[in-house]
């Protein structure tokens, strides 16, 4: 009976085939298992496909109208015949259109993240989902400081929301997905790797922002205000275009310190800032040698206010604040940049020296008492306010239809020096209307951590802007 020729070949082949496994086995082996084992296909839906495919629903696109004022100018500007037509020419109302990115966190409720910049002096915002849909926007609250900005859309279906991740466990090298609208290029997908964290970022406008998140996922103008995930697809972070022009640099708002922010303007429409109770200084040479500090390391406690939670904690006058909230404190501005963007309530953590030994303290903050403004107001301003009565108005002459008067002015307050006197109407702080005594109030409570203000004061029927420098 005659051999089949096929099994003849297989035995000769198998037999080839061992004989090389004696000799080269590893790169035979794996030769031989190419060779007799079919295509197997990986699998292309990888987890940051997944986290896209979840989450891309609840990325928005943003688009902000702007109205400018510009006159003609036939010249190209040319600045030698700017005051001409500025003089002869009305200004030309020209719409601007500006594009950024936000999540929606609420799906209920229709709240929507993104960053304060951008909306910042919108006079239209409307909000485009992945699925076309187009709505208008309610803006709930803002805050400048942390650059964050709740929005708000009604719609008669269910919206898709992010799921909430925790930026406290984030760790140097994880995957990270960052989508937004960069040029307007909508639902862009970019990844990479946290970077670093807790960056403290100085932008052109000089404010300082900290606890920042770094990464060198893609981030460019239009990404503002879009999510960044994990490769679960949970939000860690927004998205903050700041370094438009660097390559493998971008920054997001860790969402652990968006979220006592976000509660803040969902209830109050501003975040309400923490009080601590501290006024503080910076040392110069001298101060720091006695100290045995050098200048810039730290700051020095001038005052600790009665019944504050800093008195409470145990911190004295003659402190001196090396760290607040793992923050170094160089200068007075370092302290005030981070006590801004601190929330009422949060335990903070303060490192400082005490007679030479440095020491942790845990300060529960709390908001600022109503009770303290006009304390506050006399030490800071050096101005007494009342609403403007019947009365009031005929002792003052006042013609003003609104805002409070000043009846009293610290004689060595700055506002003494420039010219201001009782009698004078306060109109606006910062731009907030002042109206009536309680308003006062809030302003004062709001802008209490700043060095200066800017006023709006009517004497007679003349209307000043002021900038005032606060007394510490």
């Amino acid at each position: 009976m005659s051999k089949n020729p096929s099994q003849s070949k297989t035995k000769t082949w198998l037999a080839t085939g061992s004989r090389l496994l004696m000799v080269f086995p590893s790169a035979i082996a794996m030769w031989m298992w190419l060779l007799i084992t079919p295509a197997i296909g990986f699998d292309r839906e990888t987890p940051v496909v997944r986290a896209v495919r979840a989450v891309g629903p609840a990325v928005v696109n943003i688009s902000s109208e702007y109205v400018v004022n510009n006159r003609p100018n036939p010249f190209g500007g040319n600045p030698i015949f700017d005051n001409f037509f500025q003089d002869f020419f009305e200004p030309r109302p020209q719409k601007q259109v500006s594009l950024g990115s936000g999540v929606i966190i609420d799906g209920q409720r229709g709240f929507i993240l993104t960053n304060a910049h951008v909306i910042e002096g919108a006079a239209t915002i409307n909000v485009r989902l992945q699925d076309e849909r187009l709505f208008e926007v309610r803006i709930v609250g803002t805050d400048p400081d942390s650059d964050l900005a709740v929005l708000q859309i009604q719609s008669d279906q269910p919206l898709p929301a992010v799921a909430m991740g925790n930026s406290d466990d984030i760790m140097i090298g994880e995957t990270i997905i960052a989508i937004g609208n960069p040029f307007g290029f909508s639902h862009t997908v970019t990844t990479g790797v946290i970077s670093a964290i807790n960056r403290s970022i100085k932008t052109d406008e000089q404010r300082v922002y900290h606890e920042f998140i770094q990464t060198d996922a893609s981030i460019n103008p239009g990404n503002s205000g879009g999510p960044l995930l994990n490769i679960n697809g949970e939000l860690i972070g927004i998205n903050t275009a700041i370094y438009a022009k660097a390559q493998g640099i971008g920054f997001a708002i860790p969402i652990n310190k968006a979220k006592r922010i976000i509660a803040d303007l969902i209830q109050y429409g501003h975040v309400v800032q923490a009080w601590i109770g501290l006024v503080v200084q910076e040392m110069d040479a001298r101060m720091a040698q006695y100290l045995g500090l050098k200048p810039g390391q730290g700051v020095v406690v001038n005052l600790v206010e009665e019944g504050s939670p800093a008195q409470k904690a145990g911190m004295e006058s003659g402190d001196v604040i090396l760290t607040l909230r793992r923050n170094k404190i160089t200068t007075s501005k370092d302290y005030f940049s981070v006590v801004r963007e601190i929330p009422a309530g949060e335990t903070l953590l303060v490192t400082y020296q005490r007679n030479s030994h440095v020491k942790e303290i845990e300060i529960r903050t709390s908001a600022f008492p109503e009770a303290r403004v006009p304390q506050l107001a006399w030490r800071r301003l050096g101005v007494e306010v009342a609403d403007i009565t019947a009365a009031l108005r005929k002792r003052y002459r006042i013609n003003a239809a609104q805002g409070v008067v000043l009846t009293r002015v610290r004689q060595d307050s700055y506002l003494a020096r420039i010219g201001v006197a009782p009698g004078d109407v306060l109109l606006q702080m910062d731009g907030a209307a002042v109206t009536t005594e309680k308003e006062f109030t809030t302003a004062m409570i709001k802008c209490r951590l700043k060095s200066s203000l800017l006023l709006l004061i009517q004497r007679e029927t003349q209307v000043y802007h002021l900038t005032v420098r606060m007394a510490p």
